[in-house]
């Protein structure tokens, strides 16, 4: 794959645009003033350019015939004009844009204004987002640790968004929604530029990886509807957008240099350009630091590499290779009276954990005219998740001997093709989103091996892992959604999704008292049914609008519910994968620059749960049972409002603009039916778990802040509010000694943040996070890299210097 994508590059590279035409030319505003950064494109094509700092643009290597050519600029109204080359000609074709108060589609605030998150348009590219619930977070427009995506403030304001902040190196995510568990944000369909990135969205859809914020322009996040066109989640969909290369410069390079306490260095290099119709990026990231805590020392390399190039006005083609290697000490978990007496002490010295990732996609798209087009995406990821350590209960002291040593081996492959239509039916303007998925994953989990008696990363095993399985998922679907528009105001969504999956398992399920390995029996099930969902969308002015929609939803069975804990479990021939709905009503829009909003109720309904009872054999023996048990309901509102009064209300900012916002949700997510068992006395006692409150799900999170910006100066402060949960469905209250259960105590938290550009090229940043060093925590592990409380850090502090030098 590494060498035919460099053959590639080979080829496009040594291209020549031979006796082609041209068109180039000045995009300036109505003051006469220079617009970098407009957006250039050849209506009908895939050829698009940027303006570059002067607002100077050229489109190289065209064809004689008659083009179009449409520029558009956030805050301006767009302008097309009809272009003729003849032979070789260049012409030169300048634009002077008027300015408009309607924003459109995802853009970045101006210096003025909000600075917050902004609305996916109602066609994305290739995908259907009217009538749903969006949220886009431009990484530009917040002040934040993007050196160690710290999540607390990215996502500060996206409403509902529960993070877990248990991972201080920044590797690893853990996010959720309205109620849902953050589990490496498994709950989301998680994506890195519309592809999959996970091991297995169909067995095991836990992000192991994440890229580095700072080369994220923007994270695309569609709750629990983008069911339709992208599938198995309830959380919704997570697209992760890497910015994209300069189209206004041949060259451009940047390096971003952060260091903060605890040894903390990270090291961000950028490369990027466009030069004809070849453009490119590449990026190297060096992160290590000790960690908040004792024993929590990590060091990690991102890598990334990707082209593309326009074979034709009409095809581009591209491909991408990312690449992960980490190495981070887990400092394990605490007992409640130990995170009391100091939330940084570690009582485990020998665990570690490495996750190298390896992710390819190869991809084209074909504009067939003005009003269709293709796209086809080839993805796969080779990956591991390695781990050693001694993982017994806290309060077991490590005897120094042998560590566990389990390890997973990821390799999928899957396709998508996507078809985008706008079609007229009678009066009425459509747009239908059609397409095809294929997914095939495997995974070799490997667990219980005895490793070294050593403290270092070592994953060598003596003997044979106690459990060896395989698990092999096969994915295909077909989905369609359609947009009817029979006012102007009015839109109406239909849209269905059919899925088949099918599941194997083998291996062996341990080793016999001689050491003999034991066979699992081969477990193999397919399943296929149809999603539906329906959607409107009212505008009630050109900026704001109602919106609603209602969409079934699923998640599969994991690959985790197929193995059984001990060989005398039982797995449920018929274990179902969990189905539900989610349904959205909220208005949302923005006003001029200064107000954005966004206001919804929800209710999302999780059936099918799967969980274990105990029951009575024929010979009258006790085992336990996996099986559907649990029904959950998740409701309530969330609320997003960002309002610039200095925009609103002074005609001249001299004194600098301020942007204010509050992200609020209230949500309610409670059992209403889960059975459960225990044994007491030799006999089962059955109970039932209606009425308790999910785990892992507050019913407040709040976060407010504000910015102050003037000429190249930036500063946000924020503070985070978030309720009580409980760390098990049976809502403990009072934590068990190895601190798996209890509860997890309300917290608030603040963060600094700020930036200051100067001389042009250059970026000073800074921040404090935690300022008040709080100590609390959003997790009880009850497995690795714990078990027990894994502690959020405390106070720390950061400074980085950005230089970006453009040819």
């Amino acid at each position: 794959m590494k060498k035919a994508l460099f053959a590639f590059v080979l080829l496009v590279s040594f291209s020549s645009n031979g006796q082609l035409g041209s068109i180039s030319g000045l995009i300036s505003s109505e003051s006469n003033e220079a617009l970098p950064g407009a957006t250039v494109v050849l209506v009908g094509t895939v050829r698009g350019v940027e303006s570059n700092l002067k607002g100077n643009y050229v489109l190289k290597g065209l064809k004689p015939g008659s083009y179009t050519v449409k520029v558009s600029f956030v805050g301006y109204t767009p302008s097309t004009k009809e272009v003729t080359i003849l032979g070789a000609e260049q012409r030169e074709v300048n634009f002077n844009l008027s300015d408009v108060t309607e924003l459109q589609g995802v853009s970045v605030s101006a210096q003025a204004g909000v600075k917050g998150n902004t609305f996916l348009p109602q066609v994305n590219e290739y995908t259907i987002t009217a009538g749903k619930k969006n949220e886009v977070i431009v990484l530009d427009n917040l002040q934040a640790n993007l050196a160690m995506n710290n999540s607390r403030q990215i996502f500060s304001r996206t409403p509902g968004i529960s993070v877990w902040e248990s991972d201080g190196s920044g590797i690893q995510l853990g996010v959720a929604s309205r109620g849902l568990s953050p589990n490496r944000s498994w709950e989301f369909n998680v994506r890195m530029d519309g592809y999959d990135i996970t091991p297995d969205p169909m067995g095991y859809p836990e992000a192991y990886y994440t890229p580095p914020m700072e080369v994220v322009d923007r994270i695309e996040i569609i709750r629990g509807a983008s069911s339709l066109q992208y599938g198995p989640q309830f959380g919704g969909l997570m697209n992760f957008v890497l910015r994209k290369p300069d189209l206004s410069t041949k060259l451009v390079v940047e390096s971003q240099n952060t260091t903060g306490n605890n040894g903390l260095f990270s090291s961000f290099n950028y490369v990027g350009g466009t030069s004809g119709r070849l453009s490119y990026t590449t990026y190297y990231q060096k992160r290590r630091g000790n960690g908040w805590r004792q024993n929590a020392y990590f060091n990690t390399d991102h890598s990334h590499a990707e082209v593309s190039y326009a074979i034709s006005n009409k095809l581009k083609v591209g491909g991408q290779l990312t690449y992960m290697q980490t190495e981070s000490q887990q400092a394990g978990g605490l007992t409640d009276v130990a995170f009391a007496q100091n939330a940084q002490q570690s009582l485990r010295a020998r665990n570690w954990f490495s996750n190298p990732w390896f992710i390819y996609a190869l991809t084209a798209d074909y504009i067939i005219d003005t009003e269709s087009k293709l796209s086809v995406k080839y993805f796969g990821t080779t990956a591991e998740r390695n781990s050693i350590g001694f993982t017994r209960a806290i309060t077991e002291i490590d005897p120094l001997g042998s560590r566990q040593v389990d390890r997973d081996l990821y390799q999928t492959n899957g396709i998508e093709l996507r078809y985008l239509l706008n079609y007229n039916l009678g009066t009425w303007k459509n747009t239908v989103a059609t397409g095809l998925r294929y997914f095939h994953g495997d995974m070799t989990r490997k667990q219980v091996g005895v490793g070294s008696a050593g403290n270092d990363m070592n994953f060598t095993v003596q003997g044979l892992y106690a459990r060896d399985l395989s698990f092999q998922n096969i994915n295909y679907a077909a989905f369609a959604e359609t947009i009817l528009r029979p006012t102007d105001p009015l839109l109406i969504t239909l849209g269905a999704r059919l899925e088949q999956i099918d599941t194997h398992m083998a291996g062996q399920s341990g080793l016999s008292a001689a050491g003999v390995p034991i066979a699992t029996v081969p477990s193999r099930r397919g399943r296929s049914f149809v999603l539906l969902g329906a959607g409107a969308e009212y505008k009630l002015s050109p900026n704001t609008k109602l919106y609603s929609n209602i969409a079934q939803a699923y998640r599969p069975v994991l690959s985790s519910d197929l193995l059984p804990p001990a060989t005398t479990d039982i797995i449920d021939p018929n274990l179902s994968d969990a189905k539900g709905f989610n349904f959205d009503l909220g208005y949302r829009g923005e006003i001029s620059n200064y107000l954005t909003f966004d206001l919804d109720y929800f209710y999302l309904d999780y059936a099918n749960r799967v969980g274990t009872i105990s029951q009575t054999n024929s010979e009258g023996k006790i085992y336990q049972y996996r099986t559907n048990l649990g029904h959950s309901v998740s409701k309530g509102a969330e609320a997003y409002i960002e309002f610039s009064p200095t925009t609103a209300w002074l005609k001249h900012q001299r004194l600098g603009n301020i942007s204010i916002f509050a992200s609020v949700a209230a949500i309610r997510a409670r059992y209403l039916d889960f059975k459960t068992t225990s044994v007491v006395s030799g006999k089962i006692v059955e109970g039932n778990l209606a009425g308790k409150q999910v785990e892992n799900a507050p019913d407040k999170i709040n976060r407010y802040g504000i910015t102050y910006s003037k000429k190249g100066l930036s500063v946000s402060w924020q503070i985070s509010d978030i309720s009580q949960a409980f760390a098990d469905a049976s809502n403990t209250k009072t934590p068990n000694a190895a601190a798996t259960t209890g509860l997890i105590p309300g917290y608030q938290v603040q963060d600094i943040s700020g930036s200051y550009k100067f001389k042009k090229y250059a970026q000073l940043k800074f921040g404090v996070n935690n300022i008040t060093d709080a100590r609390y925590f959003t997790r009880r592990s009850g497995g690795y890299p714990g078990p027990g409380i894994l502690p959020a850090d405390g106070r720390t502090w950061y400074v980085g210097l950005n230089v970006k030098f453009v040819n």
